[in-house]
């Protein structure tokens, strides 16, 4: 076993943010201190036409990558005739180094299986890019007892085969906290990562204990502390806390 993986914080803008918005990832980027830096990587996943102002912007020539950057889903093909969609070595070529799959909203808005989370996380693995694989339970399928089962069952479906732990990270978003305001347990909490954990170690046994497993849904600065210290979880994936400098900053120094 290795020791504790290194925590990451993501930020998940969503459909949110103007070029204005960049200002708060300025913000961020001018805040990130040595104290924090040392502790926790950071990073920004904007709407896909910010990509290329916010990597450039946290590239500091002197001091590389200050806050990295992310996108929000990619295609499950390098190219081709796919209106709309872009595709992982986009996303690479515009200096961003992950890309979030499966999110709750994207299987539900968009009907996308595990089979399709799998198909991306592995285009993403190609292009070089870590892919932030999310898997969760709906309020229904808690209060029937399924939990467990459910973010299983989306682990086992959703990881590609041989995946790295520089190229994998899983958050666990409990679906009926994601905007809610409500917040599992911590006691909740562990006992979902402590699957996790034991899944990633049966699927990937010479990595899975070095993947960073991220907690998300109503993250805070008020309660980041608590969660981020609960066993097994390696950060946050944070929704509209992320949007301002202040907030993603005070989630951040739960590490500090």
């Amino acid at each position: 076993m290795s020791t504790r993986p290194r925590p990451l914080v993501a930020g998940n803008w969503k459909m949110n943010g103007l070029r204005a918005s960049l200002t708060e990832l300025e913000a961020m980027v001018t805040a990130n201190n040595t104290a924090l830096s040392s502790n926790v990587d950071l990073l920004i996943c904007p709407p896909f036409p910010l990509l290329q102002m916010a990597s450039s912007m946290t590239l500091d020539a002197a001091k590389g990558r200050r806050i990295s950057i992310g996108a929000q889903d990619c295609h499950t093909k390098e190219s081709g005739a796919h209106t709309g969609d872009v595709s992982a070595q986009m996303i690479a070529d515009t200096g961003a180094t992950y890309v979030i799959v499966g999110h709750s909203e994207r299987r539900a808005d968009h009907a996308e299986t595990d089979a399709i989370v799998c198909a991306k996380a592995e285009a993403a693995r190609r292009a070089g890019l870590t892919a932030i694989i999310c898997v969760g339970e709906t309020h229904a399928e808690r209060e029937a007892g399924r939990a467990l089962d459910i973010v299983r069952a989306q682990l086992h479906g959703s990881i590609p085969q041989g995946m790295g732990a520089s190229h994998l990270v899983i958050a666990y978003e409990p679906v009926w906290a994601i905007g809610t305001g409500l917040t599992p347990t911590a006691a909740d909490v562990a006992q979902v990562h402590a699957l996790i954990r034991a899944e990633l170690v049966n699927l990937l046994p010479q990595v899975g204990a070095d993947v960073r497993i991220l907690y998300g849904g109503s993250v805070k600065p008020s309660n980041a502390v608590e969660l981020m210290g609960v066993e097994n979880v390696n950060g946050a994936l944070v929704g509209g806390a992320s949007l301002t400098a202040k907030d993603f900053l005070g989630i951040a120094a739960a590490y500090l």
